[in-house]
């Protein structure tokens, strides 16, 4: 039986500052993708954060889409961390 898809969206984009996230534009906030899992997901964050480092204002972020469909789900991926 195939594991269970957990869907999992990163974006990212320029914030407005580093004291709050809030995008400086949100015409363009990037779509990076959709991932069936937290560990692809993570590979696809991990990518786009090292290519944008030398702009500290860039930021990517993952966002547990599984959770916002099925909010009862409290699946928590062996530990859930702020990213």
């Amino acid at each position: 039986m195939p594991d269970r898809q957990l869907l999992h969206l990163v974006i990212g984009g320029e914030l407005a500052d580093l004291d709050q996230i809030a995008f400086k534009d949100l015409k363009k906030v990037e779509f990076v993708g959709a991932f069936p899992n937290y560990g692809e997901a993570m590979k696809a964050w991990r990518a786009r954060a090292q290519a944008t480092v030398d702009n500290a204002l860039m930021r990517y972020f993952i966002i547990h889409a599984h959770k916002l469909l099925d909010p009862l789900d409290d699946d928590d991926h062996g530990g859930d961390h702020d990213h």
